[in-house]
């Protein structure tokens, strides 16, 4: 697989404690790639930084995309986000469709509004995540696994070639669970990137193909069935291990 995501020699800082140091990892192409790492490890940092919405202190991310090398800037809108449950204002006055069809406005360019063809394509992906009826309600009426879905079908409606979501799992339910990840095989087998985070280990080698260790640097990664392993598990989850003390801010504000 050639690399689609290249970080090289990154460090994020908040304030003056460092988050994540002199990270060096990448990101096959037409994987789904797990995240793994404790609390306060630099997880959503590093893909925040992926997006261009944390500056580092040093280092750079590079994509690649039809074998050439850009910058997020060039490719912003091969690129869809699913942020954190926790990191978005629910009771922002909107309704479910009005979210999905957000994720149409890179297409759109200055000035435009969604046409026609952008609210049935919005539709066609709320029914693909199961809750074709939920489009006429407000965002603040839905539960957790709702919501998930929700941002998977704005993610859908992208049309991207790269997917970065960060806790997609947390607070669903099972059957919620089960249809994003059938959606997940289906981008991956459209030749599609998949960069997770995620939490739980009992379902990283089912779910994914390759893993990247990480707790402020990075412990280890490459195919789940090399290293996904008890030591590199025990390494990443030391609760002394790097910088000290664990403390990222993952929570922000996600328009």
């Amino acid at each position: 697989m050639e690399k689609v995501i290249d970080l090289n020699h990154l460090t994020v800082a908040y304030g003056a404690k460092p988050v994540l140091w002199n990270i060096s990892t990448s990101f096959k192409e037409g994987a789904m790639t797990a995240i793994i790492g404790p609390n306060g490890a630099g997880k959503s940092t590093m893909m925040k930084s992926m997006l261009d919405l944390i500056k580092p202190l040093n280092g750079t991310v590079d994509y690649y995309l039809n074998g050439k090398k850009h910058l997020y800037h060039d490719v912003k809108k091969k690129i869809a986000y699913v942020p954190q449950n926790n990191s978005v204002d629910w009771d922002f006055p909107a309704t479910v469709l009005d979210v999905v069809v957000m994720g149409r406005y890179g297409h759109l360019g200055w000035l435009k509004r969604p046409r026609k063809s952008d609210y049935d394509l919005a539709r066609t992906m709320l029914a693909k995540v199961g809750i074709p009826t939920f489009a006429n309600r407000q965002i603040s009426q839905l539960s957790g696994g709702q919501r998930q879905r929700v941002f998977l079908a704005r993610a859908l409606v992208q049309e991207a070639d790269i997917y970065l979501m960060d806790e997609p799992f947390a607070g669903v339910d099972k059957k919620t669970e089960g249809i994003i990840m059938v959606l997940l095989k289906e981008l991956r087998e459209a030749g599609k990137s998949i960069l997770v985070i995620h939490h739980d280990l009992q379902t990283v080698e089912e779910y994914f193909d390759e893993v990247v260790f990480v707790n402020r640097e990075i412990v280890a990664n490459g195919p789940v069935e090399e290293v996904f392993t008890e030591e590199n598990i025990e390494e990443t989850y030391r609760v002394d291990h790097n910088l000290g003390e664990e403390g990222e801010e993952d929570v922000g504000i996600v328009q």
